[in-house]
C-alpha cells in the first residue's frame, strides 16, 4: 500500500540530529530550551550536540550500538541524545520511576555500552549494574550529587573535552535512530525500534500541520521526555520550529505545573501545554487553579488515554482555550487520530492525521461499519521498524504496514472515531459490549467524582458484571446508590456498575495510565 503524504520525504541520506540543528542555523542566539538551571541557546545546543557526539566515538562506540538514558528532564537531555544520533549510535531513553531491577533488564536487553545518567538516578543506576551480567564500559553523570568514582565522568566535562564534529554520520531515513520501551504496564516491557525519519514524519504531519506550532511559542509538556509523547511535545516539535521547550525535572503536579505556567522558571510562561486526563483532572481540581489571564496559554493538548468530553468542556469554559484531545503509541511514536485546534468533538478523539489511514477491524479482521467497536489498526510513515528481539510481538503488532494499537474504536457518522476501550479492557455483560471508559466518563460527570475507573469481575454464577473503583473530590461526598443512579440515568440500564468501591487513589503507570489490571487482582467476586 502507497499513501500519498502531505510533506516531502526525507532525501537518501538523512540524519535527523543533523535535521534539527540545520534547520535553526539561523536562531543561534535564541532559547532552544530553559530548565531550572538556566538557558540553552539553538547555538550551543548545536556545538554541544557535535561535541557530545564527538566524545561518544572517543568512548569506541560504533554506528548502531545503543547508549542508555536515564536522565531526568532538563537542557542536557536534549544534548545526549541528538548527540548520539548525530554519530549514529542509538539513544535508548528510559523511564525514570523503574526499580533497579528493572534498569538491570533494560541494560541487558539493550546491550547499552554506555549510561547517560542524571546525578538523582545513579544510584538507581549502579544498584542496577551490580544485579546486571551486562557491563557499561562508561558512566556519565549529569548534575552529580555526590563525587564521582573513577569509573564515572561529568557530563559537561564529558563533552568539552572533545572537538565538534563537521559532519554526522551518514545514516538514511530507515537507519535505527533511537529506541522507546513500551510501558510495560503488563509483562516486560517491549523496545520499538524508531527510524531516522520517524520523528521528522511526526513532527511534520502533526506538530506542524495539526497542532499548528511556530517558533513564537514556548512548549510546556507534563509528559517527560521519555515517553513517546513527551519526546514529541518537548523535542522533536518544537525544535522542527524553531520554537522553545519548557523542561522541568520534577513530578508534574499541579502545583509545579502551575509554577510554570504562571511564569516562575527563566520568566516564561508556556504558550502550549501538553498534559494527560488525569493530570487535567487534578489541576482543574485544585484550589490554586490560575485565572485565565494569568497564564498565556493557546493551546493545550491531551493524550495518553481519551479525554472525558466534561474535563475538557471545563477547560475551555475556564480557560477559553481548547484541549485538543488524541491517541499516539509507542509504536507509531505519535498522534495518529486527533481533534484540530479550530475543530474539537468533545468526546471523542477527533479525526485521522493527514498521513496516517485508519481501519477498525472485528474478530474476523474485516472491517466494521460505522457505529460498531472495532479493533484499530493504523498505517503511516512513522511506524517503528519492530521490537528488539521479540519476533512474536512484532509480527503480531506489525501487519504488512499496519500497526495493531491494542485499543477499541467507533467511527462516527462525521469521520471522528470515539474511545470504547482497550481491546483486552472491553466487557460483554448479558452478551452486549460495555466499554469501561463510556461508563467512566459518565462517573466524573458527577460533581463529586474525580476519577473512576471500571472493570469486569466474575460472580458466582461465572457471569461478568461491572465494578467501578471512585475517587472523590477532597472535601465530596456521594454513595454508592447516588452514582449507580446517575448512571443509570445518563447510560442504557445495563451498563451502570453493578458495585461501586470508593478508593484513595488509584492504581496507574508512569504515564498517568490506570493500571485496571492491578484492580482486577485485588477484585473480590461481584456479588
Amino acid at each position: 500500500m502507497t499513501t500519498e503524504l502531505p510533506a516531502p520525504a526525507p532525501g537518501p541520506q538523512f540524519n535527523f540530529a543533523q535535521h534539527l540543528l540545520a534547520l535553526n542555523a539561523g536562531r543561534a542566539a535564541k532559547a532552544a530550551c530553559i530548565d531550572d538551571l538556566g538557558t540553552l541557546s539553538y547555538g550551543a545546543l548545536d556545538e554541544r550536540v557535535r561535541r557530545f557526539g564527538a566524545a561518544l566515538r572517543g568512548l569506541g562506540l560504533k554506528r548502531e550500538e545503543r547508549v542508555l538514558l536515564l536522565m531526568q528532564d532538563g537542557n542536557d537531555w536534549p544534548v545526549a541524545f541528538l548527540g548520539a544520533i548525530y554519530v549514529g549510535v542509538v539513544p535508548v531513553p528510559v523511564n525514570t520511576l523503574l526499580t533497579a531491577d528493572d534498569y538491570a533488564y533494560l541494560l541487558e536487553h539493550s546491550r547499552a555500552q554506555a549510561a547517560i545518567v542524571s546525578g538523582a538516578l545513579l544510584p538507581a543506576l549502579t544498584g542496577a549494574m551490580v544485579k546486571s551480567d551486562h557491563e557499561v564500559h562508561k558512566v556519565v553523570v549529569s548534575r552529580p550529587a555526590a563525587p564521582l568514582h573513577p569509573s564515572e565522568v561529568e557530563f559537561d566535562a564529558f563533552w568539552q573535552a572533545h572537538a565538534p564534529l563537521a559532519r554526522p554520520a551518514a545514516t538514511s531515513p530507515d537507519d535505527p535512530c533511537f529506541w522507546l520501551y513500551s510501558s510495560g504496564s503488563t509483562g516486560r516491557p517491549k523496545g520499538a525500534v524508531h527510524a531516522q525519519a520517524n520523528p521528522y514524519w511526526t513532527a511534520e504531519l502533526y506538530g506542524k500541520a495539526v497542532l499548528g506550532l511556530t517558533e513564537a511559542d514556548i512548549c510546556f509538556s507534563a509528559a517527560k521526555l521519555f515517553f513517546a509523547y513527551g519526546l514529541g511535545n518537548g523535542l522533536t516539535f518544537p525544535m522542527s520550529v524553531g520554537a522553545t521547550s519548557l523542561y522541568m525535572a520534577e513530578r508534574p503536579t499541579p502545583e509545579a505545573t502551575f509554577k510554570r505556567w504562571l511564569g516562575g522558571i527563566g520568566g516564561v510562561r508556556p504558550t502550549v501545554f501538553f498534559g494527560a486526563p488525569t493530570g487535567y483532572a487534578g489541576m482543574l481540581a485544585h484550589p490554586a487553579l490560575p485565572a485565565r489571564d494569568a497564564v498565556a496559554l493557546r493551546l493545550a493538548s491531551s493524550a495518553g488515554e481519551a479525554l472525558p468530553a466534561e474535563l475538557g468542556e471545563r477547560f475551555q469554559r475556564h480557560y477559553g482555550v481548547d484541549i485538543v484531545d488524541g491517541i499516539g503509541s509507542t509504536e507509531m511514536l505519535h498522534v495518529f487520530i486527533s481533534n484540530r485546534p479550530d475543530r474539537v468533538r468533545y468526546g471523542s478523539t477527533g479525526w485521522p492525521v493527514p498521513g496516517y489511514e485508519i481501519e477498525l477491524r472485528g474478530e474476523d479482521g474485516r472491517q466494521v461499519p460505522d457505529g460498531e467497536p472495532g479493533d484499530l489498526y493504523i498505517h503511516g510513515p512513522s511506524a517503528a521498524m519492530m521490537y528488539w528481539g521479540n519476533r512474536e510481538k512484532t509480527r503480531d503488532t506489525f501487519q504488512g504496514g499496519w500497526t495493531k494499537a491494542g485499543d477499541k474504536y467507533v467511527r462516527n457518522d462525521d469521520g471522528s472515531y470515539t474511545y470504547s476501550g482497550r481491546s483486552d479492557d472491553m466487557l460483554k455483560v448479558s452478551g452486549i459490549w460495555v466499554s469501561p471508559f463510556e461508563v467512566e466518563a459518565t462517573l466524573i460527570q458527577h460533581p463529586a467524582v474525580l476519577e473512576a475507573a471500571v472493570i469486569g469481575v466474575n460472580d458466582a454464577e461465572g457471569l461478568v458484571k461491572t465494578r467501578a473503583y471512585v475517587v472523590l473530590k477532597s472535601g465530596a461526598s456521594a454513595t454508592e446508590a447516588e452514582l449507580k443512579a446517575f448512571v443509570k440515568d445518563r447510560l442504557a440500564p445495563y451498563k451502570y456498575p453493578r458495585a461501586i468501591e470508593f478508593v484513595a487513589d488509584l492504581p496507574k503507570t508512569a504515564t498517568g495510565k490506570i493500571q485496571r489490571f492491578k484492580l482486577r487482582e485485588r477484585a473480590r467476586p461481584a456479588s
